[in-house]
């Protein structure tokens, strides 16, 4: 008698041409909601794949007497959750007549990037995604005494041991799942806070850099969901005299890679302090209660930047002041931003 866990990994291949796509779309809070479909034939180009659709009045994306909203297959990534030639397929969402509905960020953002400007400088993003493991009982990180406080910040940052990381099985697991879907995750680590984890997703060209952050974080929720626990992206999830969780977003375009690129980078750094109302407003809910001018971050009220300055808007590398060309991190962004909204806006402040 075969047991939950043979059906689970049942293996289609030897039995049928038949596959699952698991369709992942964007609802209107900015979570993640996937069904999955049996189609016939294994598919790499998104343009191949059916368009679906879902009942837009349960997500909060349209109303009951016209719920319909279709969702358009952009990017598949390999499911390493069911394996095979099984796919993760990232969708985007329109109303049945073709239009991009409001929580559609996705659209906007490929437009700015199909820009002719904007491809020529083929922009490259590496995102920093940092995020809290939670108790799902209790809503309080895992490793901290229920209801109570672990030890002060030190230890923690790339900590290991049983008082110092906790939920790396997680945290492994979710490296090895990205790389396994094709995702371009560059790395891990443990964060400042206890019970917080860093990956980083990138170099990503354009669009893609949106498209995979979003894969990875439907990925983390999948496993999450495994282990019993909670992915929280709020930017502070502890008040108090502890670390928030952002969103650090790296960027380089070709002119600021090549000879000379370190003033092109001052002049877009330039560029981004007019800007600098426009983009907070954009880069996620919560952010005032991390950008304090604490913690490493800089206030939200004053664009700044140095050279290695963690308490700076925008930080420039050592590497690339020494080198003249490189790339910039803007440590702005929260945890909980949207990619589409923050990589475009900083391509076209930046670029356009």
């Amino acid at each position: 008698m075969a047991s939950l866990t043979d059906l689970i990994n049942l293996d289609l291949s030897d039995s049928t041409d038949k596959f699952i796509a698991e369709y992942i779309w964007i609802d209107a809070v900015g979570g993640l909601r996937s069904k999955a479909r049996t189609l016939s034939g294994p598919v790499d180009d998104p343009t191949k794949l059916p368009k679906w659709n879902f009942d837009g009045s349960s997500t909060g994306q349209a109303p009951g007497d016209d719920s319909e909203v279709i969702i358009y297959p952009q990017a598949i990534f390999k499911d390493p959750f069911r394996r095979g030639n099984h796919i993760l397929v990232m969708c985007d969402t329109y109303t049945p007549a073709g239009e991009p509905i409001p929580t559609n960020k996705r659209c906007n953002a490929a437009k700015i990037f199909s820009h002719p400007d904007v491809a020529a400088e083929v922009p490259w993003f590496g995102i920093e995604q940092e995020y809290t493991l939670l108790k799902k009982e209790v809503n309080w990180p895992i490793g901290w005494p229920t209801g109570g406080y672990p030890g002060p910040q030190g230890p923690y940052y790339c900590g290991i041991g049983a008082d110092k990381a906790f939920g790396r099985d997680i945290v492994d697991a979710h490296y090895k799942a990205c790389l396994y879907a094709g995702i371009n995750i560059s790395g891990i680590n443990g964060e400042v806070m206890p019970g917080q984890w860093e990956f980083q997703v990138g170099p990503a060209v354009g669009i893609s850099a949106g498209d995979e952050l979003w894969v990875a974080r439907y990925i983390l929720e999948r496993i999450t969901e495994i282990a019993g626990v909670v992915v929280s992206l709020d930017p502070k999830p502890i008040p108090g005299d502890w670390n928030g969780a952002g969103a650090h977003t790296n960027y380089s375009t070709k002119s600021m890679r090549n000879e000379g690129g370190y003033e092109i980078i001052k002049k877009a750094i330039a560029k981004l302090e007019t800007k600098h109302a426009q983009h907070i407003a954009a880069y996620g809910e919560g952010n005032e209660r991390r950008l304090t001018g604490k913690h490493e971050t800089a206030s939200i009220h004053k664009f700044s930047w140095g050279v290695a300055n963690r308490g700076a808007s925008v930080r420039v590398g050592r590497d690339t002041e020494k080198e003249g060309k490189g790339y910039f991190e803007d440590r702005r962004p929260a945890s909980n931003m949207d990619p589409y909204i923050v990589t475009s806006m900083i391509a076209e402040t930046t670029i356009l």
